[in-house]
């Protein structure tokens, strides 16, 4: 039996785009998208999304139960990188400072970047961790709900 590799893989990126807007996260796929979105005051978490092992075990998990918290960013964003290129570009071209990462979590407040949680902050570490990294930041620069 043949494996189509690209039907394959639209699954897997169906799938893990779901996983995300079902939880409220609003899809980025155009660089006029991220401008128009984080050029809003108020918070955003941009959740730079991949199909890596680390992304669905431990980033999208992190992503979505995050948010049984008391205090939020105003806005959740989601890109995809490899699948929204323009899109995640726009996200990098606002984070200088930082290395282009997937999966990654870029916050930002009234448009510029506060802080990120990179891959090497992901990938290898339990989902709990990176749950407690994200509402610390949702504590600090997040709306009480």
């Amino acid at each position: 039996m043949e494996l189509d590799f690209n039907l394959y893989m639209n699954d897997l990126v169906s799938n893990a785009r779901t996983e995300m807007t079902e939880a409220g996260y609003t899809e980025l796929l155009t660089a006029e998208d991220v401008n128009r979105e984080l050029d809003k005051e108020g918070t955003a978490l941009v959740m730079i999304n991949s199909v890596c092992g680390c992304a669905g075990g431990i980033a999208r998990p992190a992503a979505i139960h995050s948010l049984n918290y008391d205090h939020l960013p105003t806005r959740l964003l989601t890109v995809f990188a490899g699948q929204d290129k323009e899109a995640t570009e726009a996200v990098r071209e606002r984070t200088p400072d930082y290395l282009p990462s997937s999966p990654s979590f870029a916050f930002f407040k009234d448009g510029k970047i506060v802080d990120m949680v990179e891959r090497h902050e992901i990938e290898g570490h339990d989902v709990m961790s990176v749950i407690t990294d994200l509402q610390a930041w949702y504590m600090e620069h997040g709306e009480e709900i």
